[in-house]
């Protein structure tokens, strides 16, 4: 292991050294997953004088394969499946519903959390949706299927480091993916930081409390 990052903080100024095409675009935004990727997500923001918002999605995984995801949920009633996974794993509708409703009762749950937030319009805009690093990356490809029934122009998925077979699989299916280190040896997204310390609810309300503060300042 020859690198690694001190915090999702000093991570995020890393992966915004990566993302300067983006610079102060009106018509880009930076998503954050919570909980662990809103600190990553707000670095990038701040950098690059970009609004900073979070994706609420839930990965719908399969039973005894929860890496798996057959499906998502995200905020605002979207759901949406894969056919062939589902029909692989000849998943029937009782089965599915079960998984569906544990989730959305998580995804509720998180909602509350971090409180009320007005649906925000994606289409035609570039999305910048950040995590703290990418393991198989499957709540990343939920996040990307449902981000796509918002209509956005583009979705640029970006994190600090990613497994190297990932990084490899997503430029496949999603054409883009921005990173700043791609290791082949990987076992854990927590082995690249020193300090991996979980995110809290309360630290991803502050954050988005102080992006709105400095979006209301012109970015001050």
């Amino acid at each position: 292991m020859s690198f690694r990052f001190q915090n999702r903080a000093e991570a995020g100024r890393l992966l915004a050294d990566k993302l300067q095409e983006f610079a102060g675009n009106p018509d880009a935004i930076v998503l954050g997953l919570p909980r662990g990727g809103v600190p990553v997500a707000a670095e990038v923001a701040q950098r690059l004088n970009l609004s900073l918002d979070i994706f609420l999605v839930r990965k719908l995984g399969a039973p005894g394969q929860e890496e798996l995801a057959f499906g998502a949920i995200a905020s605002g009633g979207v759901c949406v499946l894969n056919p062939s996974v589902v029909a692989d794993l000849g998943l029937g509708q009782t089965e599915m519903g079960n998984i569906i409703a544990r989730e959305e009762e998580e995804l509720e749950r998180r909602e509350a959390a971090f409180g009320e937030r007005a649906a925000i319009d994606l289409r035609g805009r570039v999305v910048i949706l950040i995590d703290d690093g990418l393991a198989t990356g499957a709540s990343m490809r939920a996040a990307v299927m449902a981000l796509r029934q918002r209509e956005p122009k583009r979705i640029v998925v970006a994190v600090p480091v990613a497994a190297a077979q990932t990084v490899e699989e997503f430029a496949r299916e999603f054409g883009e993916i921005v990173f700043v280190e791609a290791p082949r040896d990987f076992s854990g997204v927590g082995q690249w930081y020193v300090d991996f310390t979980q995110t809290t609810d309360e630290e991803v309300r502050a954050l988005l409390a102080e992006a709105k503060r400095r979006s209301e300042n012109g970015g001050r």
